[in-house]
């Protein structure tokens, strides 16, 4: 008899404790379901911005959209894109305070008009173009963060869009180089200049001369190097040029 309710007792007990353990599973069921559907929400986000999913609603403007979208025959320097927003995703995965840095990637900005990279910097013929190329120095591929746009040394260098001038000097793979930050994450880059025309701090409008066409730095000739960055990512800047 005392066999008895001793096996029973233990059997209870043994029953109390998977019980218990179930609970801890379905938390942490919910905890990582709840983990996954963010995730999940803003991977979706990321493959919209970067021409990998189905369309809906966009949250980028259209514009800013269509520049990070890349078609398949350029899937290979979209990688190069897409490689800092899926590392975000991946640290938020481990850090939930990165998740919110993440998301505000991806939320709406207003971007338009004159605050839209559109105009061409420069009359000239594109040399090099956005993504994977023969580097001209070392002769093994390289990723092309922009445009080289051949132009005759000395020709008027004008800004694409508002903006404030957060560089402008000398930086050793660019030569003269000035960056304009045009609100919301997205900057431009004038590299290889002879001249420089503005100062740090200094307010642009769309079309203002900020500079001339030269060949200081890491040049072959004289030509611009045009860059348009989102949140310090590069993308193609003939998603913005008009014709």
């Amino acid at each position: 008899m005392l066999l008895k309710v001793s096996n029973y007792n233990d059997l209870r007990s043994e029953r109390e404790a998977l019980k218990t353990q179930n609970r801890t599973l379905e938390t942490v069921m919910t905890q990582t379901n709840a983990k996954l559907d963010s995730l999940q929400s803003l991977a979706a986000d990321v493959a919209l911005t970067y021409g990998f999913g189905e369309a809906r609603r966009p949250r980028f403007p259209e514009a800013l959209l269509a520049l990070a979208t890349q078609t398949n025959s350029t899937m290979e320097s979209s990688y190069h894109a897409s490689l800092y927003a899926f590392n975000l995703i991946k640290g938020a995965s481990m850090n939930p305070s990165r998740d919110s840095l993440a998301r505000g990637l991806f939320s709406t900005p207003r971007l338009d008009g004159p605050g839209l990279p559109s105009l061409w910097p420069v009359r000239g013929q594109i040399t090099a173009g956005f993504g994977q190329r023969m580097d001209p120095f070392s002769g093994e591929g390289a990723f092309h963060a922009g445009l080289d746009i051949a132009a005759p040394f000395g020709s008027t260098v004008e800004v694409t869009a508002d903006g404030i001038v957060v560089q402008a000097g000398r930086e050793s793979g660019y030569g003269n180089e000035i960056i304009i930050d045009h609100g919301f994450g997205v900057t431009t880059r004038y590299g290889h200049l002879s001249k420089i025309f503005v100062i740090v701090g200094e307010k642009v409008q769309r079309g203002q001369v900020i500079g001339a066409v030269g060949m200081t730095g890491r040049t072959t000739g004289p030509h611009l190097h045009y860059e348009v960055l989102v949140h310090e990512t590069p993308v193609n800047p003939t998603k913005y040029l008009g014709g």
